[in-house]
């Protein structure tokens, strides 16, 4: 039978469950999964089999009006993401309807969606009755002409299958992208980071987890299989720092632990993880702070 593979890119507003769907359709968690918005900073590409298809699911940041430097550079790569894939999936939240939002991605695709099959994935539909389902529909296949429409819920599970085997068939035929056991291209530094990121987002509340980044400074590979990971955990100011170390250092030890369980069964074997807070006031300005996250730095206002 032949081969097919090729890109898929997950766009919509923030929270509108691209990282819940990237997750369940690859069959493991590759991408950071919190209740905030503006989580998922990189593009973080997911790599699914369905039959003789390479699905390889680009989960790009959610599409907002970008206000700093770390915005632009998240929204750059959203529709960057989006111009590289064979075929784009808009999600759109079912209770939430057409926003402001929304009609701006649409705009967008107007332009980025020429010469590409862009469906529409209705998530979440759980949360609203029948005809509000169907009125949605209708509206949004008005505004914009989808080859296909999917009704879903990413959390539940429903509808997924049936995605899943559309893009399978409509990806360009071609060999494997990937090696057939790999879940994604991030390098395992980084999806490291990413899962402290997330236990750090769903510990701390407020503006703090937009303040804050995670890198992997070593990685070392012991004799007994087990690895030894030291990240750094950089903030903006000494108090976020005090609110990440927590009282006689309790919330960055529960962090550590809960991050280190989710390293282990990620990497199936054991894992010692060490943490380090470090003030910088200015790494939303820094190059290298953007090189990690996999985003491009801009200059200026760009």
């Amino acid at each position: 039978m032949t081969q097919r593979a090729g890109f898929v890119a997950l766009i919509g507003e923030p929270n509108a469950g691209k990282s819940t769907l990237t997750n369940a359709m690859v069959g493991a968690k590759v991408s950071i999964v919190t209740h905030k918005v503006q989580t998922t900073r990189a593009r973080i590409r997911g790599v699914a089999i369905e039959g003789n298809s390479q699905i390889v699911f680009v989960d790009t940041p959610g599409l907002f009006i970008p206000r700093r430097r770390l915005d632009r550079a998240m929204v750059a790569a959203a529709w960057g993401g989006a111009a590289d894939a064979d075929v784009i999936v808009l999600m759109v939240e079912a209770h939430r309807g057409v926003t402001d939002g929304v009609q701006r991605i649409l705009d967008g695709l107007e332009e980025i969606g020429q010469g590409r099959k862009v469906a529409l994935a209705i998530n979440k539909i759980d949360m609203v009755e029948a005809p509000v389902l169907l009125g949605l529909t209708k509206e949004l296949n008005d505004l914009y002409p989808f080859v296909e429409t999917f009704m879903i819920s990413a959390e539940k599970g429903r509808g997924i299958d049936d995605l899943r085997k559309w893009l399978a068939e409509e990806l360009p035929e071609g060999p494997w992208l990937y090696p057939e056991d790999q879940i994604a291209d991030l390098p395992l530094r980084m999806i490291a980071a990413e899962i402290t990121r997330e236990k750090l987002t769903l510990r701390l509340h407020q503006e703090l987890p937009y303040q804050l980044t995670v890198e992997t400074e070593t990685w070392e590979e012991r004799k007994d299989g087990s690895a030894r990971i030291d990240q750094m955990i950089y903030v903006m100011r000494d108090g976020h720092k005090g609110i990440v170390l927590g009282h006689k250092g309790e919330t960055i030890k529960a962090i550590s632990q809960s991050a280190r369980a989710e390293l282990s069964e990620f990497l199936g074997r054991k894992v010692h993880l060490f943490l380090q807070v470090k003030v910088r006031p200015n790494w939303l300005e820094e190059k290298e702070r953007y090189s990690e996250m996999g985003l491009e730095f801009k200059d200026g206002n760009a």
